[in-house]
């Protein structure tokens, strides 16, 4: 039933991959920090780009730190603007495909939170994880099989072609034949 095939060029999703990051920072406060009371990350920004067989992420976020000091008598929020730059490598399924035009997605699959912060003097000492998505999307080509059983071909009517039919079957003497013969047989 199916002997024919016919090749299709897509868009599709040729790589895929997520990854947690870990990274460790440090700020400085203008005063001796007693105890950290919070911390929390807000205005995750992110875009990835092909370079050669890598992806290259560069994003950015915000770090506020909520701490006491003054003999925990005095609190203050200090914060951080982070930019980052990863570099991964994510496996292409289509090994045909060698494009640099491709499109990449970054997803953040778990937003960038504090998962440890210490304090010494002026110091505050935290560690940020992020885990992100990455989706490369490229042209594939896919083979899909077609039936011989081809549809009808419609009947093509030029509108010219019946006009001139019409005006062939017409009698330009009809009034003239039908008078005859009602007068021959009469």
């Amino acid at each position: 039933m199916f002997n024919n095939y016919k090749e299709i060029v897509t868009k599709t999703i040729i790589g895929k991959g997520k990854k947690i990051f870990k990274d460790e920072y440090e700020l400085i406060t203008d005063n001796k920090v007693d105890t950290v009371l919070g911390c929390w990350v807000i205005n995750h920004k992110i875009k990835g780009i092909k370079e050669g067989e890598y992806i290259k992420i560069n994003g950015s976020y915000d770090v506020n730190i909520w701490y006491s000091y003054d003999n925990n008598t005095k609190t203050n929020v200090a914060s951080n603007n982070i930019n980052y730059e990863e570099k991964v490598r994510v496996k292409v399924k289509d090994e045909n495909n060698d494009n640099d035009n491709d499109q990449v997605i970054i997803r953040s699959l778990k937003n960038p939170t504090c998962i440890d912060v210490s304090s010494e003097g002026n110091t505050i000492k935290y560690i940020i994880s992020k885990e992100l998505g990455i989706e490369i999307v490229g042209d594939t080509k896919i083979r899909i099989p077609i039936s011989n059983n081809e549809d009808a071909y419609d009947l093509i009517i030029d509108e010219d072609e019946v006009s001139e039919e019409i005006d062939k079957s017409i009698n330009p003497n009809y009034l003239e034949d039908k008078e005859k013969n009602i007068v021959n047989n009469a």
